[in-house]
């Protein structure tokens, strides 16, 4: 019977009777057998025996809370635990907490209930030991993804029966930034350990800089944010009833100027000829030297009888937000239609008019049918070529009146529009024609976004509009040069507005070092911002490793925007094929690509050749279904959000015991083996690695990647090099296997700069950077921090629930 304590800190509760001292994954286990009962039937051997161990129940987490405070790249991160014993015994141990593997961390500090108790920092060769010892003796693998970090150990005083203990938990670490950009992160992730969801989860970043910050983003979590000013920033996230599946990533764009930072990713385990992936974050200067580009606002407002009630007071709310955010030099007008078209003026009017247009909007009711078309056509008049037009459509139904089919009223629009005009959409409740509003939208460099029944419609547009009310840089194009590039998104670009950032994903072929301009539209004039010498990882260890998620990032735009395609022009079995293979690749689970959830596991070529088969006649089937209606609605909002995703989103509830990410891998669960979804048991020949053995632990010492693969459980086929391991029972002998070499490491300082590193020595660089860490023990004050731990009862460890 085993227990366990983790997130990220770990502590491992050992309750095995009568065995001798031995560890489990991710800690040390101090054997405390958990009371023994009186010998049942006297006279016996002694006064008491302990056959077997008590049932026990796992403790419970009460709250874990984070709060992190950055000034000038020093991260001072503090953790508040508060959990719960509910079993009849008292239970004590030794925790491990994991350092984070790219922090310069030093001055741990650790109380329990008030009280400072001792703590040893290990180094990652020491801890890698630990870590193996963890493994050999308790004969589980799940500490193995920890192979080359440090950790912190100390000793836990006993939790009392039915009793709680706070924990806290302070360290203080240096952040690396490249070029501008600092990454601060926190090892969240504990699906692969915990039984119970948290009751709470909450992660506070306050950051102060010398320099302006300019992008906040995280990749991992969707947060909130707050600038306050030019040099503070405030980023949070919470959730409860939740098991964290992701560490915790932010990064944040420091300097006067534009921000463009680039991100690169090759999967150590994929062939190094495969394709890269990229990131690249836009955002403008803190102080914006250009002025604010002016524009005309199209406000398109549909009050037909459906819109009366409660939608139309909100539409109004809307219309009323956006007429008082009129920039200086914008200008406006108003077009609502019905069965007829009226507008508040017969020409576009300056902002300065819009507390006139104010008494217009208050006087309007809703009343009549819809002529969408008609509506369309007026309005297209009034746009200028001169200046960006932001054509903001509303619309709660399908069109009734005049023009009714929508192909017809696309093909009319498009004669009309001008080049500059960006077209964004809403549509209200679920009677409306998703597939006219979609295309609109796609055609017209804008987006489209459902406000659902439960829906606030005054809140939604107004949120829109605050994040573009103000465009920088309009009609935007990248080059690459030498680099080859491509499947970017999203496509096309967007605008570029004050406060807003840009995430863009893409592949790139060859690696190497190019010049990237930037071109886009200011006051109707060409401008190009050149960014030199930008570095494409050619290999995976001189990649952004710390950015694993990015291929399944770029997999889930790609997917949202082959999903669109079919959906607005038809399916096709090309299409179709891509969205299987990647799917299937990248473990990203939709309900039009269920494949890890429904199909028999593994999911090889011949099987995927299958799939797609049967998926293009479905499609193929669905393809004459209405646009509209719920369905409908559902089906275009879901698609849009995956096609403008800048995170990777969990699984559905159904495959969360079946699938698991590890790094930028998916693995799925056959008959109880952890399968890598780019095995193919038909092309690859699987090299047998017995369990526990010296060729298991070098494998994982050389290979990180495999580590974190072997973790997952006693029985594994990861990929390596287009090579396929398979974990097998201990006592099966096998012949020695040729271990690969390690890959070369890097480090990088900060100001960006890479350097390899060889086995027998570190860079200059590497040796600076232990002066600036030996540097924070001067550091006067450190902020305590709680234990981030799920405790939980590994009994039964093949039918434990897990989680993305």
């Amino acid at each position: 019977m085993r227990l366990k304590i983790l997130l990220p800190a770990v502590i491992l509760l050992g309750l095995l009777a009568g065995i001798p001292s031995s560890a489990l994954a991710d800690g040390i286990i101090i054997p405390e057998p958990p009371g023994c009962e009186p010998c049942p039937h006297p006279p016996c051997p002694g006064p008491i025996i302990c056959p077997i161990p008590r049932p026990m129940s796992q403790l419970e987490i009460r709250y874990h809370r984070v709060t992190v405070t950055i000034e000038d790249q020093v991260a001072v991160t503090n953790v508040d635990q508060v959990f719960f014993n509910p079993n009849d015994w008292a239970i004590e141990g030794i925790y491990v907490f994991p350092i984070p593997d790219d922090a310069a961390v030093s001055n741990f500090t650790l109380w329990v209930d008030g009280e400072p108790i001792q703590g040893e920092v290990l180094d990652a060769e020491q801890a890698r030991h630990t870590y193996e010892d963890i493994v050999n003796n308790l004969k589980d693998p799940a500490l193995l993804e920890y192979v080359g970090q440090g950790a912190l150990r100390a000793r836990i005083f006993p939790i009392p029966p039915q009793g709680e203990r706070h924990i806290e938990l302070g360290y203080s670490q240096i952040l690396p930034a490249e070029g501008g950009l600092v990454r601060y992160l926190y090892p969240l992730s504990t699906e692969k350990f915990s039984l119970t969801p948290l009751e709470s989860v909450s992660v506070n970043v306050h950051i102060h800089s010398e320099q302006p910050i300019r992008a906040i983003y995280s990749p991992s979590h969707k947060v909130a944010t707050s600038q306050e000013g030019e040099y503070e920033a405030s980023v949070g996230y919470e959730d409860s009833n939740v098991l964290p599946d992701t560490d915790f990533a932010l990064y944040y764009s420091i300097g006067e100027s534009p921000a463009f930072h680039l991100l690169t990713f090759r999967n150590p385990d994929d062939r190094q000829d495969l394709d890269g992936f990229f990131l690249l974050l836009l955002a403008p200067g803190a102080r914006v030297t250009q002025r604010i580009v002016p524009k005309d606002v199209l406000l398109v407002l549909d009050r037909s009888g459906s819109m009366d009630g409660e939608k139309f007071v909100q539409a109004q709310e809307a219309l009323r937000y956006i007429l008082q955010k009129l920039n200086q030099e914008d200008r406006f007008n108003i077009i609502t239609f019905s069965t007829g078209v009226d507008f508040f003026a017969q020409n576009l009017r300056p902002a300065s008019e819009s507390d006139q247009a104010l008494a217009w909007v208050d006087s309007l009711s809703a009343e009549g049918s819809t002529d969408i078309n008609r509506a369309l056509l007026e309005a297209a008049h009034f746009a200028d070529l001169e200046r960006p037009t932001f054509f903001i459509f509303l619309t709660d139904g399908l069109p009734t009146v005049g023009e009714t089919d929508s192909q017809k009223i696309l093909e009319n629009f498009q004669d009309v529009a001008t080049s500059n005009t960006s077209l964004f959409a809403f549509g209200v409740g679920y009677d409306v024609d998703t597939y006219l509003l979609d295309s609109l939208a796609q055609a017209h460099h804008g987006t489209s976004t459902y406000v659902l029944p439960n829906e606030q419609i005054d809140e939604i547009v107004s949120d829109f509009y605050s994040r573009v009310n103000s465009p920088v840089l309009t009609n935007l194009t990248l080059d690459f040069d030498e680099i080859t590039t491509h499947d970017i998104f999203p496509d096309p670009l967007p605008d570029l507005f004050l406060g807003s950032q840009i995430v863009v994903v893409g592949r790139y072929r060859q690696g190497g070092q190019t010049d990237i301009s930037l071109s886009g539209d200011v006051d109707g004039e060409r401008q190009i911002f050149n960014y030199d010498n930008q570095i494409f990882a050619e290999n995976s260890w001189t990649s952004s490793e710390s950015f694993e998620a990015l291929p399944r990032l770029w997999a889930t735009r790609k997917i949202g925007h082959l999903l669109n395609q079919i959906r607005l022009r038809g399916p096709d079995q090309e299409t179709i094929d891509q969205i299987v293979r990647l799917s299937i690749r990248y473990g990203i689970v939709t309900p039009y690509t269920s494949y890890l959830v429904t199909e028999p596991l593994p999911l090889g070529e011949a099987a995927q050749e299958r799939i797609a088969a049967n998926q293009y006649r479905q499609l193929d089937a669905e393809s004459s279904a209405p646009s509209f209606g719920q369905a409908a609605v559902e089906k275009a909002a879901s698609q849009e959000a995956l096609a403008g995703a800048d995170r990777v989103a969990s699984p559905p509830a159904e495959a969360a015991q079946l699938v698991r990410f590890v790094g930028s891998k998916t693995f799925v669960n056959v008959d109880g083996t952890w399968m890598d979804s780019t095995y193919d048991p038909q092309k690859m020949e699987a090299i047998k690695v017995p369990f526990l053995s010296e060729d298991y632990f070098a494998l994982g010492n050389n290979r990180p990647a495999l580590a974190a693969a072997f973790a997952l459980g006693q029985s594994v086929i990861a990929v390596s090099d287009d090579v396929a391991y398979e974990v097998i029972p201990a006592q099966v002998s096998t012949t020695p296997i040729d271990v690969p070499e390690p890959y070369p490491t890097t480090t990088v300082n900060q100001t960006g700069t890479s350097q390899l590193l060889s086995s027998e020595g570190q860079s200059s660089t590497a040796i600076e950077n232990n002066g600036a860490q030996n540097c924070l023990a001067g550091l006067s004050t450190l902020a305590t921090f709680g234990l981030a731990n799920v405790i939980l009862s590994r009994r039964n460890r093949r039918k434990r629930t897990s989680y993305l």
